[in-house]
């Protein structure tokens, strides 16, 4: 059996490339007008807070590694809840390919909060 820690790390990966692949696919529809979200200029702070939310499944893949057991497996279940609310409040998304990418990551951070909860050393 692969160990717990190994699947986490690799759901991480998962929910980090589907958010970058909503993020491509949304410049190639013609759907991203630089320095802007919705229509309105992005200031320095929100590119840091966008930059801290996309951070978070870089930081988890980390901390998946590095924290010990049982603190990732409370680490893990709260940032995955927080990515699945963030997502759903921001639905529904112009592009259907981001309401599926979006529904693809809410089932990855289900695998991983199904993961985090049932893992017993």
């Amino acid at each position: 059996m692969v160990d717990v820690r190994i699947i986490l790390s690799g759901l991480w990966v998962a929910v980090m490339l589907t958010y970058l692949l909503g993020d491509v696919l949304r410049v190639f529809a013609g759907q991203f007008v630089v320095g802007e979200i919705q229509g309105k200029p992005v200031s320095q702070a929100l590119w840091v807070l966008i930059a801290m939310i996309m951070l978070i499944p870089i930081i988890m893949l980390v901390l998946t590694l590095l924290l010990p057991f049982p603190t990732i497996r409370w680490v893990t279940l709260v940032a995955a809840a927080f990515s699945v609310i963030f997502n759903l409040i921001g639905l529904p998304y112009e592009g259907a390919f981001d309401n599926v990418l979006i529904a693809v990551s809410i089932v990855f951070c289900g695998l991983i909060a199904w993961y985090a909860w049932t893992w017993s050393v």
